[in-house]
């Protein structure tokens, strides 16, 4: 049986979809660059199961910066991470089982010196000292105090100092609206979840398309049909405004497969995006988790491996998602691109 067309594979799932099989087995699939999951917490889960299951690298949003900073610089899965959470004091994820203390750094003081106890740019240099690729801030209203515009402005400007991007986790509530635009307001580059507690007006999607990139985190209002059809509207507008998605999954929150998540794929569907970009937001190389390890910074290249996805891709739209969620991280050397159709 011949591979399909190139072309027509090209057109569907994007510019670097490739007709191939594999040289040990001989199996028919189609090679894709390594895919990232954009949010994930490595203390919580099992990061030996991701390869099989189609993850070549991750950002870690929120872990021990030491342990971290100690990891490999090899081997799979390639990692980019922000190390602690910065918040505000007794704020989120403070007193979280999953958040032991040293995946959260309060910072109390918007000072621009080096070394002032609990000041913005010590906060973020800590981080950066670790190795951090990103600055993870929390705005999460819902569960303690959240930073002041003062000094949430601080951190992004001491981040941005240091070529560092600045993700936010955003989440109104007890009596407090509006996280999602004060972070657009101040500059913060992406945010950590699509927003999910209200629809956002359109004049705060469009700015927010202008500047940020949002991680997508569907799947973990699985349970949760209100919250899960507000994240998808809202997400929905961001795409259609030009915004720029990031696959990821929060994995570590609940019971989430380890690997390419169906669920996941299923709800960018619903959120407007087609094949070729579900793709795009799986091989993103933000904020540089192929070239840590010694990928190019195109993210098309990441220490030789590419993903594979064995059989064709489907012709009905409905079985796609299944399709690409039967990935595998190989050697790029053992795919053999045929040009026999």
């Amino acid at each position: 049986m011949p591979h399909p067309d190139p072309s027509a594979v090209q057109a569907l799932l994007g510019s670097r979809a490739s007709p191939c099989r594999r040289g040990l087995t001989g199996a028919r699939g189609i090679a894709l660059p390594p895919f990232f999951d954009h949010h994930v917490h490595l203390h919580l889960i099992d990061e030996t199961q991701l390869a099989a299951h189609g993850i070549a690298g991750v950002v870690d949003l929120g872990g021990d910066p030491l342990a971290l900073a100690r990891r490999p610089r090899r081997g799979m899965p390639y990692v980019a991470y922000a190390g602690a959470i910065l918040t505000a004091a007794g704020g989120y994820p403070s007193g979280r089982s999953w958040a032991p203390p040293q995946v959260v750094r309060e910072v109390t003081d918007p000072s621009t010196s080096a070394g002032v106890a609990g000041g913005a740019t010590t906060a973020v240099d800590e981080q950066v000292e670790y190795g951090a690729s990103v600055i993870k801030v929390a705005l999460n209203a819902a569960s303690g105090p959240v930073f002041d515009d003062a000094l949430l402005a601080a951190i992004v400007a001491a981040a941005h100092a240091r070529g560092l991007p600045v993700v936010a986790h955003v989440e109104d509530g007890d009596g407090m609206t509006g996280t999602a635009e004060r972070a657009v307001n101040v500059g913060v580059d992406v945010l950590a979840h699509t927003p999910f507690t209200s629809i956002l007006a359109a004049e705060v999607i469009e700015r927010a398309a202008a500047q940020q990139a949002w991680i997508s985190t569907l799947d973990i209002h699985r349970d949760e049909p209100e919250t899960r059809e507000i994240a998808i509207a809202n997400l929905r507008t961001f795409t259609a405004a030009g915004g720029r998605v990031l696959y990821g999954t929060d994995l570590g929150n609940g019971d989430l497969p380890v690997g390419v998540n169906p669920g996941e794929l299923t709800a960018l569907r619903e959120a407007g995006l087609d094949a070729a970009a579900i793709v795009a937001s799986l091989t993103d190389p933000w904020p540089g988790v192929a070239a840590t390890a010694g990928g190019d910074a195109s993210g098309t290249k990441a220490s030789g491996t590419s993903t594979f996805i064995p059989g064709d891709p489907p012709s009905i739209d409905d079985e796609l998602t299944a399709w690409l969620a039967g990935a595998t991280v190989v050697p790029t050397e053992e795919l053999i691109h045929d040009d026999l159709r």
